[in-house]
């Protein structure tokens, strides 16, 4: 797993910055610099369920994966759960497909209902603040990288502010479980300077309530 930047590599971050914003101001004829600017920012679940799919197989490890994101078990994904069969019939390589197949009321093996929301996201249309906010209120998601579903548990975050009050957040890191292994093996670092984005389908928020 790659370890966070220490202070030093804090402060060239914010040199580098600074630079750039100095070489664009003398390339348009001048503007506003930042107020404030915040690098290596983390939020971060540590909490999550030690679950680990059953074997390595796609429909195995998207099954582990729901189960670690709604820790609940009678809602997925034990024998008789509200979305065993859901999550039996999706194809385990499409976010979009996944959210579509569970999106909506299920019903617990009592009866009872439970409305599930599962929202899809492409990579080209992710917005930071909205992966910032999901974990921020402690909801974990699915992400799709190199063919492979993945649970975002936390990100490593900068943040600049303007002159006129705007805030901007970048992504530098994405946190990443690996269902399919315990230890070690398990966690898994997505790093924005050197991990080629274009190989991720996108994220998918997925929330469930009991009515």
């Amino acid at each position: 797993m790659t370890k966070p930047h220490g202070l030093g590599s804090a402060f060239l971050v914010r040199v580098k910055f600074v630079s750039r914003v100095v070489a664009l101001c003398l390339a348009v004829g001048g503007c506003a610099y930042p107020q404030e600017y915040y690098p290596n920012r983390e939020v971060r679940i540590n909490d999550l369920p030690s679950v680990t799919s059953k074997s390595s197989d796609a429909s195995d490890v998207l099954a582990a994966s729901v189960e670690i994101i709604l820790r609940d078990k009678e809602i997925c994904c034990a024998k008789n759960s509200a979305l065993e069969d859901s999550v039996q019939s999706a194809d385990p390589k499409s976010l979009k497909d996944i959210a579509a197949k569970l999106q909506g009321r299920h019903r617990l093996s009592d009866g009872r209902p439970i409305m599930v929301t599962a929202e899809f996201v492409p990579a080209t249309s992710l917005v930071s603040g909205t992966l910032l906010s999901t974990l921020s209120e402690k909801h974990p998601l699915l992400m799709e990288w190199n063919s492979h579903l993945y649970v975002v548990s936390g990100v490593i975050y900068s943040t600049t502010y303007t002159a006129e009050g705007a805030r901007m957040d970048s992504i530098l890191k994405i946190f990443l479980l690996d269902p399919r292994f315990s230890g070690q093996r398990r966690e898994v670092t997505f790093d924005r300077s050197t991990d080629d984005w274009g190989k991720v389908e996108g994220l998918m928020t997925l929330k469930a309530a009991r009515q």
